[in-house]
Order: C-alpha cells, then sequence, then structure tokens
C-alpha cells in the first residue's frame, strides 16, 4: 500500500492483491463506486455498492475495525470518492489503484454474467 498525503487527509492506494488479501482476512470493507448496472453486470464479490451519484461518506462504516476501501472501473472515480470522504471529515481514506480493469487484469475472482444464460457466474481466479 501506498499513502499519499492531501490537503484533506492521507489517501492510500491498495493494490488488487492487497484488496484481496484484505478480503479474504476480513479486514476491509470495499465499497463499489461504479453504476449499479457495472455492479449488475459484473463485481467483485463482497463488495458493497455506493455509486458515486449517491456517494454519502456520512455512510460509511468508519468505526474504526475495518478499513473502508473504494473501487471503481479504473481507480479515477474511487480516487475522487475518497477525496469527498476526506474533505467531509474522514482523517484517512483507502481505494484500489487501478480499479476493476486492475482486479480483473491479475486475475483474481469476481462475479460476472454467464452470456449465455444471462445468471450471475464466478469467474477469473
Amino acid at each position: 500500500m501506498r499513502e499519499e498525503a492531501t490537503p484533506s487527509g492521507v489517501l492510500e492506494h491498495w493494490t488488487p492483491e492487497e484488496v484481496a488479501a484484505g478480503l479474504k482476512a476480513g479486514e476491509i470493507v470495499l465499497i463499489d463506486v461504479r453504476t449499479p448496472q457495472e455492479y449488475m453486470f459484473e463485481h467483485i464479490e463482497g463488495a458493497f455498492l455506493m455509486p458515486m451519484a449517491f456517494f454519502a461518506p456520512a455512510s460509511l462504516p468508519v468505526d474504526g475495525s475495518k478499513r473502508v476501501v473504494l473501487h471503481c472501473g479504473s481507480g479515477v472515480r474511487s480516487a475522487r470518492m475518497a477525496d469527498v470522504a476526506l474533505r467531509a471529515g474522514a482523517d484517512r481514506m483507502a481505494h484500489m489503484e487501478g480499479g476493476f480493469a486492475a482486479w480483473k487484469g491479475a486475475k483474481l475472482p469476481y462475479v460476472g454474467t454467464d452470456m449465455a444464460t444471462g445468471a450471475p457466474k464466478r469467474m477469473g481466479g
């Protein structure tokens, strides 16, 4: 994980592998800030959806027991929403660098859509 000091607080940049390990260990809460349509088509199993259009920093589970990590398709929207949360009072936020594209590029497992049936299907990994 790489840390960046911003005027609003500390922004952590996590790799997909670090996010996968954090999920497996139960140490993080993963929040997907993509659109509901993107999430329905494919998503990381266990990720919660809080679309960027409805992003509410006050609703993030920041009790300190688990690190909140945001992710999107490429890392741009999640970094932007992490900054929104920092400006709203969070002292530290994290996001996944490279987003879902990097997750898939790392060949990590996710839930996708079976194009033959339209049903959800575990993929990758």
